[in-house]
């Protein structure tokens, strides 16, 4: 556990369906931890605005050098501890936050699944990956082996699902033990869209069956299943249909056995539909792709007040960061994820090539190339012309990354929930 915690995350969530009996609703944020930034804004509002961080890294953004490493900016397990416990000192920052792995398990990286690994090959990686998570302190762990290796958008069959999650969650509790570390917390349950756990049938047939087989090893239930409330995300949208029903029905099953209903996807959602995840009773809800847009339109706004600089006379070079982090973010081809229909094949010359197509594509996937060696030194050359004129950069987009979260903390009811949780 993150050190001054006095909550593990397993308590939080316990306590957060304790304050919905008392009639206070909140909905956690699970914060995808796309730099360095995102990182800062988010501590200096959890510090004025009272409430618990959850940071929820993925294999392709932090792992272990040894299995490729992360793309954002370069972190393993450890450097992302050390990182994150640093920007809280920095932020005079003294309540409650996790470390928690998003989508943990085989096949998860990107190289992992293209490469079509063995299940024992890619299981062994999985448990590698956990080992390092739990050696760096990591609150929260999602057991996730629902991707198949051979066909995008398949589901694994379920009872496979649960014995694989079975199968991860037994080593990372007895490595933990072994090590003699607090609990963790664990996050189980799949959000694919197309016959994940989408019904409270499936739902119900998936944690029972998990209770079982956790109940007759010894193992401790998770504090979060996934469930599918309808979300989904595609480019810069909110495109799925987002199910108050449905939501509230996961949530009711799903606290029936002491855990929380968590969200997937939750990115770029309106306020109605935000303001009604408390009437639904979702515990958590992640939001990742959202944030790095922002911070790329932060940069690229930016980059407007530079170029006006030059044409004004004020700057003799403007930097640029636009041509190179266009072309890196392209060239990285991550955005395939976010894209719909052909354009997921499309071929990196083409995009390039096509104005409309790449803008677009920067929009997306800029974040990306955050760490590349030629952006950074772009954007220090842009921070120093836009210094020279006595304009903030860095705090212009550490400002702009807290528009969204602000907005996600007020609907999700946020505020002051650190102190109600310690009220217990």
């Amino acid at each position: 556990m993150a050190e001054g915690q006095k909550l593990s995350i397993k308590q939080a969530i316990t306590g957060i369906l304790k304050l919905q009996d008392q009639g206070r609703y909140s909905t956690l944020i699970g914060i995808g931890p796309m730099s360095s930034n995102l990182l800062k804004a988010s501590f200096e509002l959890a510090r004025d605005e009272d409430f618990p961080l959850m940071f929820i890294a993925s294999r392709n953004q932090v792992d272990k050098d040894e299995l490729g490493g992360g793309y954002v900016n370069g972190w393993n397990q450890q450097t992302f501890a050390a990182a994150i416990k640093q920007v809280a000192a920095d932020t005079d920052f003294t309540g409650l936050y996790y470390l928690c792995r998003d989508h943990g398990g085989p096949w998860q990286r990107d190289e992992e699944r293209n490469a079509h690994l063995s299940v024992e090959k890619a299981m062994h990686l999985a448990k590698e990956s956990y080992l390092a998570d739990i050696e760096a302190g990591f609150d929260l762990l999602m057991i996730d082996p629902t991707k198949d290796p051979f066909q995008m958008g398949k589901v694994v069959d379920l009872d496979k699902i649960i014995e694989w999650t079975v199968e991860l969650l037994e080593f990372c509790e007895t490595e933990r033990k072994k090590r003699n570390l607090p609990e963790i917390g664990y996050e189980v349950g799949t959000e694919e869209t197309n016959g994940g756990l989408t019904t409270t049938q499936r739902y119900e047939t998936f944690i029972k069956k998990l209770q079982a087989e956790l109940s007759s090893r010894d193992l401790p239930m998770p504090s979060f299943i996934v469930g599918q409330t309808g979300t989904l995300t595609r480019l810069t949208e909110q495109v799925g249909h987002w199910n108050y029903a449905n939501a509230i029905d996961l949530a009711k099953m799903a606290k029936k056995y002491g855990v929380g209903l968590k969200e997937h996807n939750a990115d770029y959602m309106n306020d109605e539909t935000l303001l009604l995840h408390n009437p639904a009773h979702i515990t958590a809800s992640n939001v990742a792709p959202q944030y790095g847009t922002e911070e790329t339109r932060a940069y690229l706004k930016l980059i407007k007040v530079e170029r006006r600089l030059k044409k004004e006379g004020l700057i003799k070079q403007a930097s640029n960061l636009y041509d190179v982090l266009l072309d890196k973010a392209i060239r990285t081809e991550r955005w395939r994820k976010w894209m719909e229909g052909d354009d997921v094949n499309l071929k990196v010359e083409d995009v390039l090539q096509d104005e409309r197509l790449s803008t677009e594509i920067l929009d997306i996937s800029g974040h990306y190339a955050f760490n590349d060696p030629a952006v950074k030194k772009e954007i220090k050359t842009l921070y120093a012309n836009l210094q020279a004129n006595n304009i903030n950069g860095p705090r212009f987009v550490i400002e702009h990354i807290k528009r969204p979260l602000l907005q996600y903390i007020k609907d999700l009811n946020l505020t002051g929930l650190t102190t109600a949780l310690k009220s217990l």
